[in-house]
């Protein structure tokens, strides 16, 4: 397994993966030591993290490998489905899915995603227009869809 560090907007990614695919993307609250090398499997996520940032990429085409369960990557296959910019309900992530009956099990495999905005489970908010939970805080959450956003708010101040 190979691990890489980049600097973002929102704080130090750990970019960890192999030769079959990225298996996971989080955020840490820590300070780390930038990556000045980075591994020749995890050269196109970096790449590609960095032209998201930059607002220069929507979709990501990278390989995959996470590990869940079978409902979890059933959830997380569902998730880059959501457009760049858009948002649904978890209710209608769950309806996506066949069960409307399976909110939580939807909303809990949403929390337990590893690859964080590669599969970007930040799209999904309550079925009022509330952001809900985000295992990487809320002013992440809002950050992301601000980001993916077609119309940038100003401040006035």
């Amino acid at each position: 397994m190979e691990t890489a560090y980049l600097k973002t907007p929102l704080g130090i990614a750990k970019i960890e993966g192999d030769e079959y695919g990225l298996t996971a993307l989080t955020l840490l609250d820590s300070e780390k030591k930038i990556s000045t090398t980075i591994p020749e499997v995890l050269e196109d996520a970096v790449y590609q993290l960095q032209e998201y940032f930059k607002g220069a990429r929507q979709e990501f085409s990278l390989s995959l490998n996470p590990e869940g369960t079978e409902f979890q990557k059933k959830v997380w296959k569902a998730l880059p489905q959501i457009p760049y910019g858009k948002t649904i309900s978890y209710l209608e992530l769950a309806k996506t899915l066949g069960d409307q009956k399976a909110i939580r099990a939807v909303a809990s495999a949403n929390a337990h995603n590893p690859l964080w905005i590669v599969v970007p489970c930040h799209r999904v908010i309550g079925s009022n227009g509330s952001l809900t939970g985000y295992a990487g805080g809320l002013y992440r959450k809002k950050w992301l869809l601000n980001h993916e956003s077609p119309v940038k708010q100003e401040s006035l101040f």
